[in-house]
């Protein structure tokens, strides 16, 4: 039976969102309808909203969520009505050539639902990252559900739906920071924080953290940072280096995603060392670097989407700790909002006022 409920839509490009009725179908056989706790307010909706992703509007916002399912298509067998659950983009299909290697946190063709949400008037939505959550419920794929323990407070759960698990995921997933290495991440929002976080909590030795926010380096330094620059008073490179005993740092991480962010990271990292971008530059931007350096440095340059992480390994085990204490989810959320204050929201995140808004229903 369809259902009606609330949801945050971009109607047009850059204009302000709207809260209007959207319609949930019966969930095909591989679907699940899930009913919407809280959801992060990401930079990507932002993105979304104003273009930057494609054309395909009107998009269904939201994607950085955590939930209760509600019912389930015929065939699902990963989850059953009343999980808990954490959303995610990355529904590996276990048939590309990525997942047949054994390699599915590269999987190429991830699954969404097989209905599409619509408008009252039938108008198709296009949901942000194959999810839209900024909702009452949604209608996912089995494989878009993570089932963790229902301990977990969702407003923090739900953001290792992205931004957070992008974070962690580039130092400790792409980046494979070890204990005793040294780690520097350029810009310190949600998801250099995340990755900050995700270096302390496998024993990085030092963690430098560059952002020209001083307020920003300040809570760098709650989630882990032991030593912070700002690129306006100090050479950010140099001083990587001189913190590290001339040599740079094992692994440095852009949050950022702009040429003169990769190229501070390609020069403040030790010989043979490793460079992870997981901040994402826009289609114009442009690098232009002597091909010798690249020669003559070795080690490993590196992207990191979704911080390569498996939501059904790492979504439970990082809920675990989070649980234990050991992993700080509550300290990303800045403040906790209603469905109809997500415009704000996003002129908070573009005047770093947050961390991350979260929409609690």
């Amino acid at each position: 039976m369809t259902q009606t409920v609330r949801g945050v839509i971009a109607r047009t490009k850059a204009q302000p969102v709207e809260l209007v009725d959207i319609v949930i179908p019966d969930p095909g056989p591989d679907d699940v309808v899930v009913d919407i706790q809280a959801c992060g307010v990401c930079h990507t909706d932002l993105t979304y909203r104003d273009g930057g992703i494609n054309d395909e509007f009107p998009f269904l916002l939201g994607h950085e969520a955590a939930g209760t399912v509600e019912s389930v298509g015929s065939g699902v067998t990963n989850v059953a009505p009343g999980d808990f659950v954490i959303l995610n983009w990355r529904a590996v299909c276990g048939q590309c050539r990525a997942c047949k290697r054994g390699r599915p946190q590269y999987c190429f063709d991830t699954f969404n639902a097989s209905r599409p949400m619509t408008l009252t008037d039938g108008t198709t939505l296009t949901p942000a990252l194959g999810i839209g959550a900024f909702a009452d419920k949604t209608l996912v794929h089995q494989g878009q559900c993570t089932k963790v323990d229902p301990a977990a407070d969702p407003a923090a759960a739900g953001l290792l739906g992205c931004g957070v698990m992008a974070g962690l995921g580039a130092a400790v997933n792409t980046g494979a920071v070890n204990r005793d290495d040294t780690v520097a991440v350029i810009g310190c929002g949600g998801v250099g924080d995340a990755a900050i976080a995700g270096a302390r909590l496998v024993g990085a030795k030092r963690i430098i953290a560059v952002d020209t926010d001083d307020r920003k380096l300040h809570l760098a330094r709650e989630f882990g940072a032991t030593h912070t620059i700002n690129p306006r008073e100090l050479d950010a490179v140099k001083t990587i280096q001189d913190l590290t005993d001339g040599n740079g740092a094992d692994v440095v991480i852009d949050a950022v995603g702009r040429p003169e962010t990769w190229k501070q990271a390609f020069y403040a990292r030790d010989l043979a060392g490793t460079v992870v971008l997981v901040g994402v530059p826009t289609p114009d931007m442009m690098l232009e670097m002597p091909l010798v350096d690249f020669f003559s440095r070795g080690g490993s340059l590196k992207s990191s989407w979704y911080g390569d992480c498996l939501p059904e390994r790492d979504f439970p085990s990082l809920i675990s700790l989070y649980l234990q204490g050991r992993f700080p989810l509550d300290k990303f959320i800045s403040e906790r909002i209603g469905l109809n204050d997500i415009e704000e929201a996003f002129h908070k995140m573009h005047a770093s006022e947050v961390l991350r808004s979260v929409v609690v229903l």
